[in-house]
């Protein structure tokens, strides 16, 4: 199923072919420089696991991203419930990650963009947030080009590397959400 189509991409049902790729990604230590370690195969399957469930349980998720071009899988953007202890969880997350030869090219706001607005006009979310290492600057870019503001920084629980901790929170609601 097709959920987004954009310009350039079609956010969509993962597919068993995707999984190879999706390790492969997860195992690049450039694409997973601002996460704590690089995944394993086995945790990347634990991964894909779970982004299904989201879907079976709430109709939404991390959506495959494909070339519209090609067809080919250059990785995900889409919706997480994070639920980790904060004081601004649970909430409905927006992420994206893509493996490093599509970097670049605008897919991440892209795809996002079009996420934001199923996301307000379609699944009717009040709120969505995202968070990255406050050192990811692409990351942060991305959240300001799709509308998103800072809020706050805070540190991520469970991580101990001393240059992952700090995290940024920006976000947007759905009375300031406009669709540009």
């Amino acid at each position: 199923m097709i959920y987004i189509e954009t310009e350039r991409l079609l956010l969509r049902d993962w597919k068993e072919s995707d999984i190879d790729m999706f390790s492969q990604m997860n195992k690049d230590s450039d694409v997973m420089a601002y996460f704590p370690k690089t995944l394993t195969e086995k945790e990347t399957l634990n991964l894909y696991t779970k982004i299904q469930t989201e879907f079976d349980q709430f109709g939404y998720g991390l959506y495959a991203v494909e070339l519209k071009s090609t067809g080919e899988f250059i990785g995900f953007t889409g919706f997480h419930w994070a639920t980790f202890e904060s004081s601004f969880t649970p909430c409905i997350e927006i992420g994206w990650r893509l493996k490093k030869e599509s970097w670049g090219k605008g897919y991440a706001t892209e795809g996002a963009m079009a996420c934001l607005n199923v996301g307000f006009t379609q699944l009717n979310f009040d709120k969505i947030i995202s968070f990255t290492a406050a050192i990811n600057d692409p990351s942060r870019r991305v959240m300001e080009k799709i509308g998103l503001t800072y809020v706050k920084n805070f540190d991520f629980p469970g991580i101990d590397n001393k240059h992952l901790i700090n995290h940024v929170l920006f976000s947007l609601d759905r009375q300031s959400y406009t669709d540009n």
